[in-house]
């Protein structure tokens, strides 16, 4: 490990990497409740359309995907008012013109090595401006989330009756769709765009199935998130391995893990509890 932190490239990978690792869970978790855990899927899509016009138009790839994710993402939303009986096809419908765009625009990016370089992650390519502008992003959406936990909690749970309560609904879903947008976009650099929609459920996943609370959620999907990150990251510089496609192997095999102890747990319970009655019986 100590032979990692030697290397400048992997210090920064490090910091991008755990500072995602806080915030795309918090992001997930809300996402997760609200029953639309495909929508980081179709924003990370959608990334890599921005990713092509911002290397096609000379800027920071970064900044584009940012750009085209929010418009993205408020879409979503729209779309969603629209067809409140058919939401899924909100999601559905800005996937198909994210990858559309993006296999139009890629086709005109001249340097297809940095624009391969946003699908699964690299950890060269994490410099100095996108690390400063992880740093940014980490602290408004870690700020924005803490000042907005009761009311996220509220619209996760069920946005009928937090309307009700008097929460601003409307306010509030275009807050967290923009911070949405933003951390999927920062997280397609060091992450990669396509798998960057799984670092956001697969540790959610793994804290419900141990988490008894919401607060207890969120805790635990930072911690797994944090642990696949780096275990991830160690995996990919020993082995010459994708950073973004090792994090996320190594959080499934933890899900499997987890719901097989589970399993396994629940299966001696009811073996242990036959046993007990059997005795009872006699």
């Amino acid at each position: 490990m100590l032979e990692i932190l030697q290397y400048d490239f992997m210090r920064r990978a490090l910091i991008a990497g755990l500072l995602l690792a806080i915030i795309i869970p918090c992001i997930g978790t809300v996402v997760v409740f609200k029953r639309l855990s495909m929508m980081g899927n179709a924003l990370s899509h959608v990334s890599l359309a921005g990713v092509a016009a911002g290397l096609i138009l000379g800027i920071n790839p970064v900044l584009g995907a940012i750009a085209v994710s929010v418009a993205a993402a408020l879409s979503i939303e729209v779309i969603r008012k629209k067809l409140p009986r058919f939401s899924e096809l909100s999601i559905a419908i800005v996937t198909s013109a994210g990858i559309g765009l993006a296999g139009v625009l890629s086709g005109f990016v001249s340097n297809s090595a940095n624009f391969n370089s946003f699908l699964f992650g690299s950890i060269v390519a994490v410099g100095s401006f996108d690390q400063l502008l992880i740093v940014i992003v980490s602290i408004i959406v870690i700020s924005v989330f803490l000042l907005l936990y009761k009311e996220l909690f509220y619209i996760a749970l069920d946005e009928a009756s937090a309307r009700l309560a008097g929460v601003p609904v409307k306010v509030v879903n275009f807050i967290f769709t923009i911070l949405t947008a933003v951390t999927v976009s920062v997280a397609a650099r060091t992450v990669g765009a396509l798998v960057v929609s799984s670092l956001m459920v697969v540790p959610v996943a793994c804290a419900m199935q141990i988490g008894r609370s919401y607060r207890q959620t969120i805790w635990l999907s930072v911690l797994f998130a944090v642990g696949f990150t780096i275990t991830g990251l160690v995996l990919a510089f020993y082995q010459d391995l994708r950073p973004g496609g090792t994090i996320v192997l190594v959080g499934v095999l933890v899900l499997i893990l987890i719901i097989s102890l589970q399993a396994l747990i629940n299966f001696v319970v009811k073996k242990e509890n036959r046993i007990r009655k059997a005795g009872d019986i006699s």
